[in-house]
């Protein structure tokens, strides 16, 4: 029997005692290097149980999860279950050095927790440097027994995980990018489960095939775990009609195509009503940063009706830069009915980000913009994870020196930020700086893009949290008429946010889920070059207020 403590199991049995049918899983993932072959070339990738994409996991709401980690791989890494709320227990959310140290080549965790009021389409993947290009997978959370979906049960269920691939061990590609202080090299494939699609060399065979027959209704789970791109995806000739992003129902709509951006879900139904013959599943970059390489490769899947034989169809995408595409989409997205969005706020926090850059002394020539390296921030703060403890093992230990509490609630300097910003404000501060928030406060935070050497479009990820989504828009935030528009009516709900290219995005949630959550670009790259923050939410009264103790394999640093 595994170790763990009474208070823990305590915890995640209670959660499910008076609910019928819950049940416990015990999954073994071993993370593992093996021979990959595509685009006609030969290498080495890190995956899970001998599989790229790895295992579905398949779950109901209550549901509580045992899943053993074993790394085999000759790199550190961590699993994080992202979109998980994992109430009380950051133990278990995965982030390396922020809610536990990594786990070593040759060592084990059990990621120990319970699914609690959530259901829908959510993912793991790796959190420990760049190894998530290939640690991921789909993590499927179905209603309770006698509880149903809020539209007709489809036909196929089918999750659709859209990814990047390079023809190189992605950790070189890191290591090249950060020694020589440029941007990483680009992917050289978009792939729909794994694989490319036949419109590449080498590539037909192993194509991912959907196989329907007319008149079935088809649940696309799609999950973007790409590295470092938003994605446009369509069906050729097939409407999808939208009912839940990241693992939240919504207002139904109907569109001819999605744009899903890193560490987002997004579960559409097709109806398989078109003359019976192979169309194709198409995913390419929505891409915003000027004059930045990005792949404009397109990955394709095929959809085929039984026994038909025709040259597929591919569906019109958007241009790589339609970002009117993109806004009428993201519009369309309203929970289903009215929802109880925080009105008196506590904590009212105004944080810009973007990218910065740091000076080229001392060292080599750099090879970012004007002999620098790049660098990305938040309220001018780029920061920096520890690495001999994690944050939350300093947090509950008091462990002096690993953090301050002093990150910035409003930029430290206020500009134009949208604008021609000056020179001097393009370097950052270095810092492990966290905010403290009290248990039970109700947070508003407006995420301002800026336009330091360019404006983008960024898919801002919350741990341990969904928040709602009360506005956006484009330019600089203005407090005075903006907040007149918000939607406190139906607003999304989700856990990562695409904030707008050149514009801002407000959110709102009520900090009751104690502990350190992370928040961050799930743009891998911004996020390596410190495109991060972290809150500490601070217990409140009695036990169900009140982190969870340590497991006991806890990973030692």
């Amino acid at each position: 029997m595994m170790s763990i403590s009474r208070a823990l199991l305590l915890s995640l049995f209670v959660s499910f005692a008076f609910t019928t049918f819950a049940e416990i899983h015990n999954y073994e993932f071993k993370v593992q290097e093996q021979a990959a072959t595509r685009l006609c070339k030969n290498h080495r990738i890190v995956n899970v149980n001998g599989q790229f994409p790895g295992p579905t996991i398949n779950v109901q709401n209550g549901d509580t999860l045992f899943v053993k980690v074993t790394n085999a791989a000759p790199y550190n890494v961590t699993i994080h279950w992202h979109g998980l709320r994992q109430l009380r227990n950051p133990w278990a959310d995965g982030p390396e050095f922020v809610t536990q140290c990594p786990i070593r080549p040759g060592g084990s965790y059990t990621y120990r927790f319970t699914i609690t009021d959530q259901e829908g389409t959510l993912w793991w993947h790796a959190h420990s440097r760049w190894l998530r290009a290939t640690v991921y997978g789909a993590l499927v959370i179905r209603p309770k027994s006698g509880s149903s979906y809020p539209f007709p049960k489809p036909t196929i269920e089918f999750p659709v995980i859209l990814g990047e691939w390079w023809d190189r061990k992605v950790i070189s590609v890191l290591r090249q990018a950060l020694f020589s202080g440029a941007a990483p090299n680009v992917s050289d494939a978009i792939t729909i489960n794994g694989q490319p699609g036949d419109l590449f060399r080498c590539s037909s065979q192993g194509t991912t095939r959907l196989s329907v027959k007319k008149g079935d209704t088809v649940l696309l789970r799609v999950i973007n775990a790409a590295l470092n791109q938003q994605l446009f995806f369509s069906v050729a000739n097939h409407k999808l009609t939208v009912v839940a992003t990241d693992a939240v129902y919504t207002k139904q709509f109907t569109t001819n195509v999605i744009m899903v951006g890193p560490g987002q879900t997004t579960d559409v139904l097709l109806t398989a009503d078109q003359q019976p013959g192979r169309y194709y599943m198409a995913a390419r970059a929505y891409a915003t940063a000027q004059n930045a390489p990005f792949d404009n490769t397109t990955a394709t899947a095929i959809l085929e009706y039984k026994s038909a034989t025709s040259q597929p169809i591919l569906p019109q995408l958007p241009a790589y830069n339609d970002t009117n595409t993109v806004t009428a989409f993201s519009n369309q997205v309203k929970s289903p009915g009215k929802v109880s969005v925080p009105t008196k706020i506590d904590e009212n926090l105004f944080f810009t980000m973007g990218f910065g850059f740091f000076n080229c002394t001392p060292g080599p020539r750099c090879q970012g913009p004007n002999n620098t390296r790049f660098g990305a921030s938040m309220n001018n703060v780029s920061f920096v994870l520890p690495n001999r403890v994690s944050l939350l093992q300093a947090y509950t230990q008091r462990i002096p020196n690993i953090y301050t509490t002093d990150f910035p609630p409003v930029p430290p300097l206020q500009f134009n930020y949208t604008g021609n910003v000056p020179r001097g404000l393009w370097q950052p501060v270095k810092g492990t700086k966290l905010y403290k928030l009290k248990f039970g406060s109700s947070v508003q935070i407006v995420l301002q893009d800026t336009s330091i050497f360019s404006t983008e479009d960024h898919p801002v990820h919350l741990h341990g949290y969904h928040f709602y989504i009360v506005g956006q828009g484009f330019g600089n935030f203005n407090p005075s008429s903006d907040p007149a528009n918000f939607n406190l009516v139906d607003p999304p709900q989700r856990n990562t946010i695409d904030v707008p290219v050149g514009g801002w995005a407000a959110i709102r949630f009520v900090a009751d889920n104690p502990g350190v959550w992370l928040m961050h670009c799930h743009i891998d790259t911004h996020l390596a070059w410190g495109f991060a923050m972290a809150f500490i939410v601070e217990n409140g009264v009695g036990e169900l207020e009140t982190l969870l103790p340590p497991p006991s394999d806890l990973p030692r640093c």
